[in-house]
């Protein structure tokens, strides 16, 4: 997104007025990436996310967006600097048992839908009036391929939550465009990040600690990746950072899938 100019009352030149983009969960792995790529394009970020990260110059706000409580206030401090002009919404994870519906009760089910659903849903609620009152804005959601190829045994509460995040992005986006809003959703396949090395110690859990063999069983359970490996944060990142600029001035409603060929159907 290039900067907007703002003419002065005295006629003087115009200043450019530098972008500001608002990531959750920006302050480590594909998050952090994230930020970076956008500081790179030149905008102002503020990260929202539970606890701060290492070595980067941004505008960091406190808060666990599960609870309702803190993403209002994390909205209000958010405000406080302007509406952002972009939105990314990368938190997200599954911290669930394995072993299917059977290990889930009511404390996992609302955890995954707090995280992986309600704290976007609750962030978006907040900021999105004050983008439609200045006219344009971004909003892109992380969700991923777990939302068409649901794995059962480790994540299947979080694959659901990310179904309903598919479906909520693909709804606001026909209602914002009309504002000048555009909102997409991006959705990776695996990516080599501190979250999936947890994925895959729960699974070695079964497997007798074998690590190596959870990395089997988890691309087996993927159906295998064509590419040969997992994505990178800086792989998600580039088609995140591309979707916030002018160049996708047009791409509106889509999902993005970064999954190095996992998903086999169109």
């Amino acid at each position: 997104m290039t900067a907007k100019i703002e003419v002065t009352a005295s006629g003087a030149e115009p200043a450019p007025s530098v972008p500001r983009a608002t990531v959750t969960g920006g302050t480590r792995g594909t998050g952090a990436a994230v930020v970076r790529h956008l500081r790179e394009a030149g905008m102002d970020v503020t990260v929202v996310a539970r606890t701060p990260g290492e070595g980067e110059a941004v505008r960091f706000v406190p808060a666990d967006l599960a609870d309702p409580v803190a993403a209002r206030e994390a909205a209000r401090l958010v405000l406080a600097e302007g509406a952002p002009d972009v939105l990314v919404h990368v938190a997200g994870g599954s911290q669930s048992p394995s072993g299917g519906f059977s290990a889930l009760g009511e404390e996992e089910w609302a955890r995954e839908l707090d995280l992986n659903l309600l704290s976007a849903v609750r962030l978006d609620r907040e900021l999105v009036p004050a983008m439609i009152e200045r006219g344009r804005g971004v909003i892109i959601h992380v969700a991923s391929i777990q939302a068409r190829m649901p794995l059962w045994d480790g994540t299947l509460a979080y694959a659901a939550a990310k179904a309903a995040l598919r479906t909520y992005s693909k709804g606001l986006a026909g209602q914002l465009a009309p504002h000048g809003i555009r909102v997409n959703t991006v959705s990776p396949g695996g990516i080599r990040t501190e979250a999936a090395d947890q994925l895959v110690d729960r699974l070695a859990e079964r497997l007798d600690g074998d690590r190596d063999a959870a990395w089997d069983a988890l691309g087996a359970a993927l159906g295998g990746v064509p590419l040969g490996r997992f994505a990178t944060p800086d792989e998600v990142a580039g088609v995140i950072a591309f979707l916030a600029s002018d160049g996708a001035a047009s791409v509106l409603g889509a999902e993005i899938v970064v999954d190095g060929g996992t998903v086999r159907t169109v």
